[in-house]
Protein backbone atom coordinates (compact mmCIF):
# COMPACT_ATOMS: atom_id res chain seq x y z
CA UNK A 1 0.00 0.00 0.00
CA UNK A 2 1.08 3.40 -1.12
CA UNK A 3 0.49 6.13 2.10
CA UNK A 4 1.63 8.58 3.98
CA UNK A 5 3.05 12.22 2.34
CA UNK A 6 6.39 13.34 1.32
CA UNK A 7 8.22 16.54 0.17
CA UNK A 8 11.34 16.52 -2.46
CA UNK A 9 12.51 18.72 -5.08
CA UNK A 10 13.04 17.75 -8.77
CA UNK A 11 16.23 17.83 -9.96
CA UNK A 12 17.49 20.09 -13.64
CA UNK A 13 17.09 16.99 -15.16
CA UNK A 14 13.43 16.64 -14.07
CA UNK A 15 14.55 13.55 -11.60
CA UNK A 16 12.10 12.61 -8.47
CA UNK A 17 13.74 10.64 -5.89
CA UNK A 18 10.94 8.05 -4.18
CA UNK A 19 10.43 7.81 -0.74
CA UNK A 20 11.77 4.83 0.52
CA UNK A 21 8.88 3.02 1.59
CA UNK A 22 7.56 3.42 -1.75
CA UNK A 23 10.02 1.88 -3.36
CA UNK A 24 9.33 -1.34 -2.31
CA UNK A 25 5.62 -1.27 -3.57
CA UNK A 26 6.60 0.26 -6.90
CA UNK A 27 9.21 -2.31 -7.89
CA UNK A 28 12.45 -1.50 -10.64
CA UNK A 29 9.58 -0.52 -12.81
CA UNK A 30 6.66 1.70 -12.85
CA UNK A 31 4.27 3.77 -15.10
CA UNK A 32 3.79 7.37 -14.82
CA UNK A 33 0.18 8.82 -16.14
CA UNK A 34 -1.63 11.97 -16.37
CA UNK A 35 -3.31 12.22 -12.99
CA UNK A 36 -6.73 14.08 -12.41
CA UNK A 37 -6.46 17.76 -10.52
CA UNK A 38 -3.44 18.31 -12.35
CA UNK A 39 -1.08 15.38 -10.36
CA UNK A 40 1.15 13.16 -12.11
CA UNK A 41 -0.33 9.00 -11.06
CA UNK A 42 3.00 7.11 -10.15
CA UNK A 43 1.18 3.06 -10.46
CA UNK A 44 3.05 -0.14 -10.20
CA UNK A 45 3.28 -2.16 -13.13
CA UNK A 46 0.87 -4.60 -11.55
CA UNK A 47 -1.31 -1.54 -10.48
CA UNK A 48 -1.35 -0.22 -14.10
CA UNK A 49 -2.07 -3.50 -16.04
CA UNK A 50 -5.35 -3.84 -13.90
CA UNK A 51 -6.30 -0.54 -13.91
CA UNK A 52 -5.80 -0.25 -17.73
CA UNK A 53 -7.82 -3.45 -18.05
CA UNK A 54 -10.69 -2.30 -15.80
CA UNK A 55 -11.06 0.73 -18.12
CA UNK A 56 -10.77 -0.82 -21.00
CA UNK A 57 -13.69 -3.55 -19.54
CA UNK A 58 -15.57 -0.54 -18.19
CA UNK A 59 -15.35 1.39 -22.34
CA UNK A 60 -16.60 -1.72 -23.77
CA UNK A 61 -19.40 -2.57 -21.34
CA UNK A 62 -19.97 1.39 -22.51
CA UNK A 63 -19.61 2.67 -18.34
CA UNK A 64 -16.86 5.23 -19.85
CA UNK A 65 -15.91 6.61 -22.81
CA UNK A 66 -13.11 5.96 -25.24
CA UNK A 67 -11.72 9.00 -24.24
CA UNK A 68 -11.07 8.04 -21.25
CA UNK A 69 -9.20 5.47 -22.04
CA UNK A 70 -7.47 7.61 -24.71
CA UNK A 71 -6.60 9.82 -22.35
CA UNK A 72 -4.99 6.71 -19.72
CA UNK A 73 -3.36 4.65 -22.49
CA UNK A 74 -1.61 8.27 -24.73
CA UNK A 75 -0.21 9.58 -21.25
CA UNK A 76 1.26 6.09 -19.86
CA UNK A 77 4.95 6.60 -19.58
CA UNK A 78 6.49 3.37 -18.12
CA UNK A 79 9.81 4.18 -16.36
CA UNK A 80 12.75 2.69 -14.58
CA UNK A 81 13.22 4.16 -11.17
CA UNK A 82 16.93 4.14 -11.07
CA UNK A 83 19.72 3.27 -8.15
CA UNK A 84 18.94 6.21 -6.65
CA UNK A 85 15.64 5.81 -6.16
CA UNK A 86 14.90 8.03 -8.97
CA UNK A 87 12.30 8.51 -11.97
CA UNK A 88 12.62 10.94 -14.18
CA UNK A 89 9.63 12.71 -14.98
CA UNK A 90 9.12 14.07 -18.65
CA UNK A 91 8.40 17.50 -20.29
CA UNK A 92 4.37 16.80 -21.02
CA UNK A 93 3.74 15.08 -17.28
CA UNK A 94 5.66 18.09 -16.01
CA UNK A 95 3.94 20.76 -18.08
CA UNK A 96 0.60 19.18 -17.34
CA UNK A 97 1.18 18.93 -13.49
CA UNK A 98 2.82 22.71 -13.61
CA UNK A 99 5.93 20.80 -11.98
CA UNK A 100 9.26 22.94 -13.13
CA UNK A 101 12.33 21.98 -13.36
CA UNK A 102 14.04 22.41 -9.39
CA UNK A 103 10.75 22.50 -7.95
CA UNK A 104 9.68 21.56 -4.58
CA UNK A 105 7.08 18.69 -5.27
CA UNK A 106 5.31 16.02 -2.79
CA UNK A 107 4.46 12.85 -3.05
CA UNK A 108 1.53 11.21 -1.68
CA UNK A 109 0.26 7.35 -1.44
CA UNK A 110 -3.15 7.37 -2.89
CA UNK A 111 -3.37 3.47 -1.61
CA UNK A 112 -3.18 1.73 -4.94
CA UNK A 113 -1.22 4.28 -6.65
CA UNK A 114 1.17 7.35 -5.34
CA UNK A 115 0.75 10.85 -6.69
CA UNK A 116 2.95 13.88 -7.81
CA UNK A 117 2.02 17.21 -7.21
CA UNK A 118 2.91 20.82 -7.27
CA UNK A 119 2.99 22.33 -4.11
CA UNK A 120 0.15 24.92 -4.66
CA UNK A 121 -1.67 22.29 -5.86
CA UNK A 122 -1.39 20.05 -2.56
CA UNK A 123 -2.28 22.33 -0.18
CA UNK A 124 -5.92 22.97 -1.95
CA UNK A 125 -6.70 18.79 -2.56
CA UNK A 126 -5.28 18.54 1.03
CA UNK A 127 -7.57 20.87 3.14
CA UNK A 128 -10.09 19.65 1.18
CA UNK A 129 -9.96 16.69 1.92
CA UNK A 130 -9.59 17.62 5.60
CA UNK A 131 -12.64 19.89 5.01
CA UNK A 132 -14.74 16.23 4.31
CA UNK A 133 -12.99 14.35 6.70
CA UNK A 134 -14.08 16.47 9.42
CA UNK A 135 -17.32 16.25 8.36
CA UNK A 136 -17.57 19.07 5.82
CA UNK A 137 -19.79 18.80 2.49
CA UNK A 138 -18.29 16.74 -0.47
Amino acid sequence: MLVGVHERQLDEKGRLALPSPFRTDLDERCYLVLGEDRCINVYSRDAFEATARDIADRVRQGELPMSRQRAIAHSAAPVTIDKQGRITLGDDLRQYARLPLGAKVVIAGNIDWAEVWSLENYERIASDSRGLMAGGAE
